[in-house]
């Protein structure tokens, strides 16, 4: 400042006028220092961490110094070095230095802060890159640093703007502690049941689950803080707070995914009054059947054999023991399900009769398909039911529903056709009669 001085006072200018003179040229000189040092932080410094990082691409196609990259943590920090050179400069100004270093520091802290957050944020897409990442997801434990940070850094700036210890303004705080309780409850519900949900290996990122409360049925596809959200199997997205999955009940369907196999569980109702002792003709029939003949080789000779040891007599078929209809059609489903190339065959496989109801018997199918894909699911379970209910009739059985419109037309129709038969069957007896009578 004395220099600028001496040398306007050597060319002649004004003594008034030179103070205020030599101040805007150290304005101007400091200004234009500050803008050719981020200059060279910005268009030399950082061209040169980027170039190295680019040119040293490992194979992965994510890697930490990349994700820093993308993030801007490098073109953040390069914001500091013009503060820096004012923040220095200050002492040039003794009537404005403390205004101008507090300033420089106060912008010095919220990038550093915009840094440190960028380096967080860098973190959670580096951990999401690891497998263990599904299991102990942190975003939330993050963004729980992330506030911390921020109100350190909002206090360190409040207190270096009036210029008082940063510990008088937190035990201050002590009293607003009620207010903050009140302000912040929900990350603070959230952070608890963050740790909860983590270490107890609730729920995962990708995890299917089903929460009626909510209206959740779909795919975990990120764990915050504060929310858990949800993409529903409709495309929609539905949030739900961190802490409801510890106070309320949801279903993981993650055990079902992980073990391979999905669940069918689905009856058909039997008409009971289909249901009948095997006559000759149609054991004879079901012989023909791939997967019946060992069986029912087997099944008649212990049949014959328990028969005759006790001398039963086999003109009546209620006597002794018999092969019934549906005993032979539930044997042949279980055989089915065991060959079918899409059932699990290591897991549950129950063909069963459950108990009787006014809408027929309960033929209950608990299996496993060995594919977990809805799609593929769906279809395998429609394929065996197209087939049970096409092969029941060939048993002798019937499949109960209730009567449609159809039923009650065709059951009218029919009564009218035996009504009219049986009419033209007594008028030409009738006739019969008259015709003989009228010869004798």
């Amino acid at each position: 400042m004395e220099f600028i001085q001496e040398q306007l006072t050597r060319y002649g200018v004004n003594p008034k006028q030179v103070d205020g003179l030599s101040t805007v040229i150290m304005v101007v000189l400091i200004a234009v220092i500050s803008v050719v040092a981020n200059l060279i932080a910005k268009k030399v410094v950082l061209r040169i961490i980027v170039h190295m990082i680019t040119s040293n691409k490992a194979s992965n196609k994510v890697t930490w110094d990349n994700v820093i990259l993308e993030k801007k943590v490098f073109h953040n920090i390069s914001h500091i070095v013009p503060a820096i050179i004012i923040y220095f400069a200050g002492s040039m100004f003794p009537s404005y230095q403390n205004l101008i270093e507090k300033t420089a520091l106060t912008y010095i802290i919220v990038v550093a802060l915009v840094v440190i957050n960028a380096l967080l944020n860098a973190f959670d897409i580096i951990y999401r890159t690891f497998p263990v990442s599904k299991v102990r997801p942190i975003k939330g434990y993050i963004q729980v640093v992330k506030i911390i940070l921020f109100i350190v850094g909002g206090i360190t700036i409040i207190s270096n703007l009036i210029g008082q210890n940063p510990l008088i303004i937190l035990s201050g705080l002590g009293a607003l502690s009620a207010v903050l309780m009140l302000i912040f409850k929900d990350s603070i519900l959230g952070l608890v049941a963050g740790v909860q949900l983590s270490s107890n290996d609730m729920v995962r990122v990708g995890d299917w689950i089903e929460m009626p409360k909510y209206n959740a049925d779909g795919d975990v596809i990120d764990i915050t803080l504060n929310t858990v959200k949800v993409m529903n199997f409709d495309k929609t997205i539905t949030m739900i707070p961190s802490y409801a999955l510890i106070s309320d009940s949801f279903k993981n369907w993650r055990g079902m995914q992980t073990s391979g196999g999905r669940r069918i569980k689905r009856s058909i109702f039997i008409d009971t009054g289909s249901i009948r002792f095997c006559s000759e003709a149609m054991i004879e029939e079901y012989h023909k059947i791939q997967y019946l003949g060992d069986y029912l080789a087997t099944r008649l000779s212990e049949i014959e054999q328990h028969n005759e040891e006790r001398n039963i007599d086999k003109s009546n078929k209620v006597n002794g023991r018999q092969l019934t209809n549906i005993g032979v059609f539930r044997v042949y489903i279980q055989q089915y399900l065991k060959h079918h190339p899409k059932i699990h065959q290591n897991m549950t496989l129950i063909v069963r009769q459950l108990a009787s109801g006014e809408n027929g018997l309960p033929f209950e199918i608990y299996a496993f398909t060995n594919d977990t894909n809805w799609v593929v699911y769906e279809s395998v379970q429609s394929d065996i039911f197209d087939h049970i209910f096409a092969v029941a009739p060939s048993f002798g059985l019937r499949v109960f529903q209730n009567p449609t419109g159809y039923d009650i037309a065709h059951g009218i129709e029919r009564t009218a056709i035996e009504s009219l038969d049986e009419s033209n069957q007594k008028r030409q007896t009738a006739d019969e009669g008259e015709y003989e009578y009228s010869h004798k």
